[in-house]
């Protein structure tokens, strides 16, 4: 984009933000708060300094949260669900929404908004066209009442889309040889030109592990991007890498065992944290090499509890066989899966760490 700030939000699985850091302007993580165990928010912005993340991407604009995060610098993307798109489409609620989430916070010593998401992945080609008549109205009109607002100047609207929006033919399949969707591609143009008309960033959500876990022969270099540093030996590209700040957002805060598992279970489970605030494992997040765990919540939201075993005996467990279905349908079972971290427990445990987990007892370990 000419004339003002180009900008991908690239959104990586939490080992992946290192190779970036040599390009890299500034830390973000994504908050999402679909779990059943949710940590207080101003224990979370307290961690979210700690560990010198300036940037969070949030999913909708939650008072408690936008209160806990009011004073603390952290740069905010707040959210408009898919579902109020069409809401957003009358310009008189997009008028009140941004009165109501972003300049009701526009104070010293408020929230420091950067951008409002319009919807989440609304082309996802497994949507099958829901929400292709109502996002780039909502993206006009959110922008427009922000700039009606006297805050469209540093604040932006953006559609955070998935990579799915553009792809490269099958007889060249290299990136200077993509472009986006043929089903979309008159939206996409419409969007991104209004995206530059206001000097707002193009947003996508890339997921570097899934391309690798679903392509056993994709190319690692493609994956992290360091094909941008050797485009001329790649591609053949003699074009100098892109212009403009990338801002990396990792790909979950905490665990959310109350997430959609359709795309995989993995899905539940890409918080860098567990439910109470403790570190999953050693990671740099510094570029510096300096593989450490990250700072824990200072206040333990979560206390850990061992699981209780079922008493022994084939006859009993048959009993439970229902009640253990019952409750994985509404609890998260993921890790007894194959390959998870609890794969190896015998019948009863399994049944023990399923009824913990939908009584509320269990507080959500990421394991066992």
């Amino acid at each position: 984009m000419s004339g003002g700030e180009s900008v991908i939000w690239v959104l990586l699985g939490g080992l992946f933000l290192l190779i970036w850091s040599e390009v890299v302007e500034g830390i973000g993580v994504n908050w999402g708060t679909m779990a059943t165990h949710k940590m207080d928010p101003k224990t979370v912005v307290q961690m979210l300094k700690d560990n010198g993340i300036n940037k969070v991407k949030l999913f909708d604009a939650e008072q408690s949260t936008m209160s806990a995060l009011a004073g603390s610098g952290i740069e905010v993307m707040i959210a408009i669900p898919n579902d109020q798109l069409l809401a957003m489409n009358d310009y008189g609620r997009a008028k009140k929404f941004v009165q109501r989430n972003v300049t009701r916070y526009n104070f010293n010593g408020g929230v420091n908004i950067k951008y409002v998401a319009v919807g989440n992945e609304p082309f996802l080609k497994a949507y099958n066209g829901s929400f292709m008549k109502t996002t780039f109205p909502a993206l006009q009109n959110i922008q427009n009442a922000l700039n009606e607002a006297g805050v469209g100047d540093v604040i932006k609207a953006t559609v955070p889309s998935n990579a799915d929006v553009y792809g490269s033919p099958t007889d060249n399949p290299v990136p200077s040889a993509g472009t986006f969707r043929a089903d979309i591609n008159d939206q996409m143009t419409e969007l991104v030109n209004f995206l530059a008309r206001n000097n707002a960033p193009f947003t996508v959500n890339i997921y570097p592990f899934l391309s690798l876990y679903g392509n056993d022969n994709f190319p690692v270099d493609y994956a992290f991007f360091e094909a941008w540093h050797n485009r001329s030996s790649i591609t053949g590209s003699k074009d100098p890498a892109p212009p403009g700040a990338i801002e990396v957002i990792f790909s979950g805060l905490s665990i959310e065992d109350a997430k959609s598992i359709a795309p995989g279970s993995f899905e539940r489970h890409w918080g860098i944290f567990r439910y109470d605030g403790q570190p999953k494992f050693a990671m740099d997040i510094s570029g510096r090499g300096q593989n450490a765990f990250l700072v824990p919540a200072r206040e333990r939201a979560l206390p850990r509890e061992a699981v209780v075993p079922v008493q022994p005996g084939r006859q009993g467990f048959e009993q439970a066989r229902g009640e253990i279905n019952y409750a994985c349908t509404f609890a998260d079972c993921t890790p007894l899966g194959y390959g998870s971290s609890c794969n190896g427990l015998d019948a009863n445990a399994n049944a023990s760490y399923a009824f913990k987990r939908i009584s509320g007892a269990e507080p959500g370990r990421d394991g066992v």
